[in-house]
Parts: structure tokens; sequence; C-alpha cells
């Protein structure tokens, strides 16, 4: 894939792209139909992003996403990643505890993992 050609043409990629982390975050967030106001509300408390922006993004219908939201709505992203991947952690720790079969290479896997997305976190601010 190459790179493209004008600026323009990177603003429809970031507001693509924030698009969908946007619709990803959402989805996430929802506990089932009907409750996407409310996810969007958690996600403007928890990340300071507006909703109106969140429903914009969305929907579809943004025509543009600054810098600075795309940043934001990255770091939002990979702030729900590593909470779901340290929630997942903290089950199989469990589950490890309570029958003794499970194998810690997966632990050690998802720690790693839950690293990296520190990291990749931290080289974002």
């Amino acid at each position: 894939m190459g790179l493209p050609k004008s600026d323009n043409e990177n603003v429809r990629m970031s507001t693509a792209t924030a698009t969908d982390l946007v619709r990803l975050m959402v989805q996430r967030e929802s506990s089932g139909p009907g409750d996407t106001g409310n996810a969007m509300s958690r996600l403007e408390q928890r990340y300071g992003i507006g909703f109106w922006q969140l429903s914009h993004l969305r929907k579809g219908n943004a025509k543009t996403c600054d810098l600075g939201l795309y940043a934001r709505i990255r770091a939002a992203y990979l702030d729900m990643c590593q909470r779901q991947a340290t929630n997942l952690l903290h089950e199989i720790k469990v589950e490890a505890a309570a029958t003794n079969d499970l194998d810690s290479d997966i632990s050690a896997e998802l720690e790693a993992l839950v690293a990296k997305i520190q990291a990749k976190k931290a080289a974002l601010k």
C-alpha cells in the first residue's frame, strides 16, 4: 500500500480510522441494543471526548477529524484495550488459582500484551 499523495487524503484516512475506532469503542461499551446513547455518554465522561463528536464519527457524518481529536480517540481506544486485557488477565489468574490446571503460558502472553499496550499508550503521550 502506497503513501497518500496529498494532505486531503490524510484527512480522509484519519477520519475513516477515527470513525472505525469510535464504532468499536461504542460497540464494546454498549450493553446491548438501545444502549448506544448511554455508552457514548460513558465514553464522554471517561475520556473527555464530546458526545456529539462521538455521535458524528460513529454515524459517519464527520467530514474532518483534527489531529488532536484523533490522538484522543486513539489513546481512548488503547486504554479500552488495556482495560479489557487487564480484566481478562485477572480472570485467567482467578481461574488458574481455582483449578490449578491452566497453562501459565497464557497468562504470561497476556501480561506481555498488557505491557505492550502500556508502552504504546506511553509513546502516544
